[in-house]
């Protein structure tokens, strides 16, 4: 691909994060599609979608290319996931409010983080999914904000079923990235990131790429009893 077919000033790369069963997947379908899978789906390795939009900072608009990939979060999976770690300019970190060994999780999952990505203090968001399901909720907001202040990490709570603050969690994340590359100049590890971003477009990731989840076209009906 050339630069002249390139209609976008910032190609940023994304990598949701967390447990298996946690929502990754439909997380990623609502944001992208605005849809919901009612079924669960285990990611096999790794998938992508892309969303185009437009990030307004310091008077200025910028065109933003988003790639958000989605992990497996089965630790016989780990080895294939950490491999794309270092390419990754933010991270979604997801758990389940439903589930608190998800939660207690989140330690490992910043461990590899900071073990794998191109810094040991990458931008993450950490989000708190299914907070549709008030009556199953075992994972407190005390709990959380513990986490999320040890951490210094943001925190929001989402649910791939209704959307609710989807978008919200992703264009946080954008928002923290960009502050980064607005300030990349004194950053050599994130400049030389942002080379590598500008080159992902000439990687083979044309319409003959596996997509997985895709097989069927039809979306599925939403169920009101949903766990994702």
């Amino acid at each position: 691909m050339t630069t002249a077919n390139i209609d976008y000033d910032y190609l940023l790369k994304f990598l949701v994060l967390g447990d298996s069963g946690v929502g990754k997947t439909c997380l990623l379908y609502q944001y992208t599609d605005g849809r919901f899978h009612t079924q669960f789906i285990s990611t096999v390795g790794i998938d992508f979608r892309e969303k185009r939009l437009v990030y307004s900072s310091r008077g200025r608009r910028h065109r933003i290319h988003l790639q958000i990939w989605d992990t497996a979060g089965q630790e016989r999976f780990r080895s294939l996931t950490t491999a794309f770690y270092r390419d990754a300019m933010g991270f979604l970190l997801i758990f389940d409010l439903t589930s608190q060994k998800s939660f207690l999780e989140i330690t490992n999952w910043l461990e590899q983080l900071r073990m794998h990505a191109y810094t040991e203090d990458p931008d993450v968001v950490l989000c708190g999914n299914k907070c549709d399901l008030l009556q199953l909720r075992v994972v407190s907001r005390e709990q959380v904000a513990a986490l999320a202040q040890r951490y210094r990490l943001p925190y929001i709570e989402t649910s791939a079923c209704t959307g609710a603050n989807i978008q919200q969690a992703v264009e946080l994340l954008v928002g923290r990235v960009m502050e980064r590359i607005e300030n990349a100049v004194s950053n050599r590890d994130f400049t030389l990131l942002m080379a590598q971003s500008r080159r992902l477009p000439n990687i083979a990731y044309g319409p003959d790429i596996v997509r997985l989840h895709q097989a069927n076209g039809s979306a599925p009906r939403r169920n009101r009893n949903c766990n994702c």
